[in-house]
Formats: C-alpha cells, structure tokens, sequence
C-alpha cells in the first residue's frame, strides 16, 4: 500500500518528467474529471509542478487548476515514453496525461478530483492535514505535541491519524513502534516524553531513508523494497510488519498482530521487545 514515502517517490518523479511541458492529451474515465475537461480545458495548460503532501498528490496546472489523487489501497502512477506498452491494462486507465515527451497515467486512482486554490483550502480530509513527516522544514517538537493533543488514543491509531502527523501508513505503524520498543496498544498518555519523541524522529529518519535519491525513481512510481531494518537481505527488510508467527528478529519470540482502531488495520508487534507496561529507557536503535 503506498505511505508517504512512495507517494513522495511518484511526485518527485512526475515532476522531474512533466514540470515546465505542456498537456498535448488528457483523458479520463472520471465523469467529474472529464467534465471540468469539456469546460475548462487541460490540453494546452502548463504542468507547473507535482508535489507531495503525507498520502495526498498535487498537480498544478496554469491557470490555477489542481489535479488532487489519493491512491488508498491499490492506485499507482506510471510514467512512460508515448510509444511505449503500459505495464498495466487499459482498462485499469482512470487519468492520462501526455506531454511531447511523456504520458503519465493513474491506474485503479480512487480518488482525483480538480481543484482550485480556493477549493482545495476547504476540501475535508485534505485541508486539516497535520504536518508532512518528509517535508522540508518539519517540527519534531511541534508533532510531539500534536500526538500528545490525544491522550486516550492507542499510540497505533494516533500515528495512523493524518490530521495529526501525515504520511504514515499501516506498515510504518508497527516498524516504528518495534524500534522504538513501544507497545502500539498504549494509550498516548502512558508513554513518557522521550517515548513520543523517539516514535517522531523514528518515523521522520525511515520515511527519509526510504525517500532518498537512491531508494527509487522507476516508471512504475510504486516500486522499490522499503526497508526499516538497515539490512539488505530483501528477506529481511522489515522488522515486524506481515510476520505473524515468525521470531522477533532482536529476541526471537513469535511476532504477534490484531486488529486495531476504528478502521480495523492489522498491527504487528513483538509481546517481548514492546511490552505494555513502559520499561525505563528501553528505546532500540532504529537501524539495528
């Protein structure tokens, strides 16, 4: 499922490939889509930039016109010469947009919506998103706080919360509470100062490490191996997440997971390294 960093990966890409061209094509399957299309005109308008912002996508177009995508569970961009085969079905196609030297293309979108500046401001679930862990400037002190603004949630759901911080998805849920000890079904205020902070800068360092110039830029923009462990066996490239039963890899008890939050999303957990009651400076090093 794409989390910050992949989102981060496929604007960065978009970018580099369509930024400063113009739209000689568009085409959609989304009647909303379509329709600001027939009335507003996207063929000929200038791709400005394409930026990330936690899960969410930004392509800005001149004359103040927003294409805003969530790619939820199983969207993917791609990006290809004009001539080239797709990688995916036709069918999958939901937005297409060529310039002279490439196509862009959303496959199985679910959400695409054009927008202005001002409508974008006022879109829900997109204008009270908390801070972007892979932005520039971020404050960890400021992101700290905003998980403690919640003290009966679960420390799980609260990373998974985007109003609070944006960008974490369900598998850096477990990895970052594995390396920092933290027991995901903690309420927010068992966890001590340093704990939070610690699950802050954790979270901000691997969606970092998995954002960087090396991890990936590839015509599928969902590609490459995330890797929170430090390791390079891709055997062995996640500490606890999709691991149910196997040994912990720092103390070799079986990985647990369950339910969890409102959403039902499955955490994964180690019951030794991450017990529920907090142990006194039990903090592990997030590279292993």
């Amino acid at each position: 499922m794409p989390e910050g960093d992949t989102i981060f990966r496929a604007a960065r890409t978009l970018h580099r490939a369509l930024a400063g061209h113009t739209v000689t094509k568009f085409e959609s399957v989304l009647p909303k889509l379509s329709r600001v299309d027939v009335d507003s005109g996207i063929v000929g308008r200038t791709i400005e930039k394409v930026e990330a912002d936690g899960k969410w996508m930004l392509m800005h177009f001149s004359g103040d016109l927003i294409l805003l995508t969530h790619m939820l569970m199983s969207g993917s961009w791609h990006i290809y010469r004009p001539d080239e085969r797709w990688q995916r079905r036709p069918v999958d196609m939901r937005v297409l947009i060529e310039t002279g030297t490439f196509v862009a293309v959303g496959f199985n979108v679910p959400v695409a919506e054009f927008h202005t500046a001002q409508s974008l401001a006022r879109r829900p679930g997109f204008n009270k998103l908390g801070p972007s862990l892979l932005a520039e400037e971020f404050d960890e002190a400021d992101a700290a706080a905003r998980l403690r603004s919640q003290p009966e949630a679960e420390i799980g759901v609260a990373l998974l919360t985007q109003s609070l911080l944006a960008g974490i998805g369900n598998v850096y849920k477990s990895e970052v509470c594995f390396a920092c000890g933290v027991n995901p079904f903690r309420l927010v205020s068992t966890l001590r100062k340093d704990e939070i902070e610690g699950l802050v800068s954790t979270a901000r360092k691997f969606l970092l490490a998995n954002a960087t110039e090396g991890s990936g830029d590839h015509i599928v923009t969902y590609a490459g191996m995330r890797r929170t462990t430090g390791r390079s066996d891709p055997d062995a490239n996640l500490w606890v997440y999709h691991r149910r039963g196997e040994p912990c890899r720092r103390c070799g008890a079986a990985i647990e997971s369950r339910k969890q939050g409102m959403d039902a999303r499955t955490t994964f957990w180690c019951p030794t390294c991450q017990p529920m009651q907090a142990v006194a400076a039990q903090r592990f090093s997030a590279a292993g």
